[in-house]
């Protein structure tokens, strides 16, 4: 009975032991790991991720400007475009409206030059024509459809839209979705663009196809 008493007794103090050492090299390995930062001469709150723009799934790189556009759904709610983070027109902005909504941005600076919106279903066309054919050199243009984008549409203003880089212009009509980012000087077609035919079939409203979003990084026009 000694020996076996003597025994639990050696073994109890085994544990004690053995959970005192790992106790001990725990907690200053913790206190190692929080104090790290300190010894890089910064704290732990000054340790920031990166935040993309616009809310993109990716920060786009030096000279190069983040965008992120989602056209109207149905004729319920209106367009969105936000540009270097911020919402140039929206539905709360309450500066969008049934048609096309077309902002123009300094390729070179990033800074916003016009916006508006036209109603290409009962509204005058030209407006939008003078608008596009007055567009200076170097400017970005960035475009959301809304209800009915091509009622209104002539083949002067298709023409203008597929030289700004298009490849949906000419097709566009009654209720059909877009989405698109081109330039003035554009030597080529863009690849920021979405289209969507209004189609009974395949339609997700009712008379609508869906809403239609495209995101991205669009480079800077260096000078």
């Amino acid at each position: 009975m000694r020996v076996a008493g003597l025994i639990r007794v050696v073994v109890f103090i085994f544990t004690i032991v053995t959970m005192w050492v790992f106790l001990r090299s725990y907690t200053s390995f913790s206190r190692k790991t929080i104090r790290l930062p300190r010894w890089l001469g910064i704290t732990p709150k000054d340790i920031q991720t990166p935040k993309s723009k616009c809310g993109l799934s990716k920060i786009c790189p030096n000279n190069f400007f983040a965008f992120k556009i989602s056209s109207g759904a149905a004729n319920v709610v209106g367009p969105s475009m936000c540009f270097e983070d911020e919402i140039i027109m929206s539905p709360v902005r309450n500066n969008v409206g049934r048609g096309l909504n077309v902002a123009l941005v300094n390729g070179s600076t990033g800074q916003v030059m016009k916006k508006d919106s036209f109603d290409m279903y009962s509204g005058d066309p030209q407006l939008l024509l003078n608008f596009l054919t007055e567009i200076p050199d170097s400017t970005l243009v960035l475009v959301a459809s809304y209800d009915d984008p091509g009622t209104k549409m002539n083949d002067k203003i298709k023409t203008l839209f597929s030289n700004l880089g298009s490849s949906y212009a000419k097709q566009l009509g009654f209720r059909d979705s877009w989405v698109f980012v081109g330039a003035k000087d554009l030597k080529s077609k863009s690849p920021y663009e979405q289209f969507l035919k209004n189609n009974p079939e395949t339609n997700k409203y009712d008379g609508w196809p869906e809403l239609l979003e495209l995101e991205g990084c669009v480079p800077r026009k260096v000078m």
